[in-house]
């Protein structure tokens, strides 16, 4: 079948259709007060929060973690510290003679030790307690490894954790100085 013409549907006047609609009104224009008050408000209230999450619940509980209290004046008469000018006792403790940690026993370190304490009873108190305080020395010596030993600062390292572990055996602050006298890796 042959294709047919269609002809064009007569032309109707312009001004008897209707207009389109008028073009809807233009966006406002992006920049403007509204948008910037977002940032605005975050960047007031941000380092308000921060304070006020820091002093309200992250510093009570770290304190009470530690069990630390803030200082109050207390109406109860303060403990005596034992002064500048008391008489300090001193023992030795020699050879103390550990493997070192990661070594598989070719590297051993020797440890001597003074300690010393304002307690008239402290010679006394060590001797009675010197396998514990050995032992407690010797397994927290043997477990640092070649690079703690070899750290800045690892001698005062090893000291408070060695003081705090002697305080903890012999009940109390009677140990309140340690001095390594001899401090050799070989």
């Amino acid at each position: 079948m042959p294709p047919t013409r269609t002809e064009p549907a007569p032309a109707q006047d312009e001004a008897a259709t209707p207009a389109a609609p008028a073009a809807a009104p233009a966006p406002a224009s992006g920049g403007g007060i509204k948008a910037w008050l977002p940032l605005g408000i975050t960047v007031l209230i941000m380092p308000v929060l921060a304070y006020a999450m820091t002093s309200f619940v992250l510093l009570p509980r770290i304190q009470s973690g530690l069990s630390m209290t803030p200082a109050v004046v207390s109406a109860e008469p303060q403990q005596k510290k034992p002064s500048a000018t008391a008489k300090k006792e001193s023992v030795l403790m020699n050879k103390l003679l550990v493997n070192v940690a990661g070594t598989m026993g070719s590297r051993y370190l020797l440890v001597s030790l003074s300690l010393s304490g304002a307690d008239p009873d402290l010679k006394a108190k060590l001797q009675e307690s010197d396998p514990q305080l050995r032992d407690m020395a010797c397994g927290a010596l043997s477990s640092k490894t070649l690079a703690d030993l070899e750290k800045p600062g690892a001698r005062n390292l090893i000291r408070s954790e060695l003081l705090s572990g002697f305080n903890n055996i012999l009940g109390g602050q009677v140990v309140q100085e340690i001095y390594l006298t001899e401090f050799a890796i070989q």
